[in-house]
């Protein structure tokens, strides 16, 4: 039988929404274990294939009990989001603008997102409604933020009598935002005063600060749940911040993959305190790049492996975790991975990947991406997701976003 023949025979085809939440459900009836958190990556950003497809799959998981959704955007930011779909009064126009960051806001999709959450959240008791957070960390490519504001978080939640010693000198330590934002150091370690003696001291401070919102959890959480968490995010936000402006002072020849080592560290923690909170209203959809979310490893810079998120989550949750890669590329060439695909799909399909890596040629390369940016599934990639999802009916083109 042809490869063709074979991928045809695998693939499910998701050609309308009735299509989509039979194959789902059948897919995640098959695990060993409910997910606890169903992860849904993309190639790239920007194209509106990927966000749509997020949408439809998510609608379907709300009627299954699914109570959040979890994006690639600032963890902070995303509050703003939340706030909005729960009944807060803004314009949609300035909630997708100051609740995403990287300019997600302006992706296609989003804003039908964050229109569908509103108009589903309206009038439902808080246990019913779907919840937004993101994941990322608070930084940009051009740098890291100050820890001010994280640090203030947690000493303006923490009772008078709580807060520790540490935190007295913490304006005369923090100095000028503009002296951890200098965009230089993302490229010049002798720019970056991550080593400095006061950001060494800052680390005592947020170590300080997370011991004692761990000491006092439970009177503080029986008192305001939602505050303690929004507590306990700030002081995990401080460590890692503090932790990513040391790495930014750092010479080491692999000091740019360790600063992406110590995001995806951030994301990771991110979403397992989500699952953690969402746990006893169900599970969560998270959607991101499929580098973010697949269970293999990254390599870094003179071959250091460094985990990605979904590695790092996969080593806690196990099972709870799934992962559905996507994909896309219109005209491939026949002989690679993105073209076989192609040719066994007719609008979208999933493939289980067991027996989509049974199916494969083990010559078979991946094929050239859709545009920059884009970063072609290939054949060992595969490990680290549940199943494939490839979408034939895109133009690929890309929404400028940013």
């Amino acid at each position: 039988m042809s490869t063709a023949a074979s991928l045809r025979g695998i693939g499910r085809q998701l050609d309308d929404a009735a299509d989509l939440g039979r194959v789902l459900d059948g897919l995640l009836a098959a695990r060993p274990e409910p997910p606890a958190l169903l992860a849904l990556g993309e190639p790239t950003h920007g194209i509106e294939a990927f966000p749509l497809l997020r949408n439809e799959i998510l609608g379907h998981l709300v009627e299954r009990g699914y109570r959040s959704i979890v994006l690639e955007t600032d963890v902070f930011a995303a509050s703003i989001v939340d706030d909005y779909i729960a009944g807060a009064m803004a314009e949609i126009d300035a909630v997708l603008a100051t609740g995403f960051s990287h300019g997600f806001g302006a992706v296609p999709g989003n804003r039908e997102l964050v229109e569908w959450l509103r108009a589903h959240n309206a009038g439902r008791a808080p246990q019913d409604r779907v919840r937004f957070y993101g994941f990322d960390a608070p930084t940009e490519y051009s740098g890291a933020p100050s820890p001010r504001r994280a640090l203030s978080s947690v000493i303006e939640y923490l009772p008078a009598a709580l807060r520790p010693e540490s935190v007295h000198e913490l304006d005369a330590l923090l100095g000028e935002d503009t002296d951890w934002s200098n965009p230089a150091a993302m490229f010049d370690p002798a720019a970056s005063i991550g080593d400095s003696d006061r950001a060494r001291a800052l680390r005592i401070v947020a170590d300080d600060l997370a011991s004692t919102l761990r000491r006092a959890a439970p009177d503080l959480h029986r008192a305001d749940a939602t505050g303690y968490a929004h507590a306990v995010a700030h002081a995990r936000t401080a460590q890692s911040l503090l932790r990513y402006h040391a790495a930014m002072a750092s010479p080491a020849p692999d000091r740019i993959a360790t600063l992406v080592s110590l995001r995806t560290e951030m994301m990771a923690e991110n979403l397992l305190a989500i699952v953690a909170q969402e746990q006893r209203r169900g599970p969560s959809l998270v959607f991101a790049h499929n580098l973010h979310l697949q269970r293999t490893q990254s390599d870094g810079e003179d071959k250091v492996s460094w985990g990605n998120a979904g590695a790092l989550v996969a080593l806690t949750l196990g099972e709870r975790y799934a992962f559905l890669a996507t994909d896309a590329k219109p005209d491939s060439d026949p002989d690679t991975l993105q073209g076989v695909l192609a040719n066994a799909t007719t609008r979208r399909a999933l493939f289980p990947t067991p027996a989509l890596r049974a199916a494969l040629p083990p010559s078979i390369g991946p094929g050239e991406p859709i545009l920059p940016g884009h970063i072609p599934l290939t054949p060992a990639e595969l490990d680290g997701a549940d199943a494939v999802i490839f979408i034939a009916d895109t133009d690929g083109n890309r929404h400028q976003y940013w």
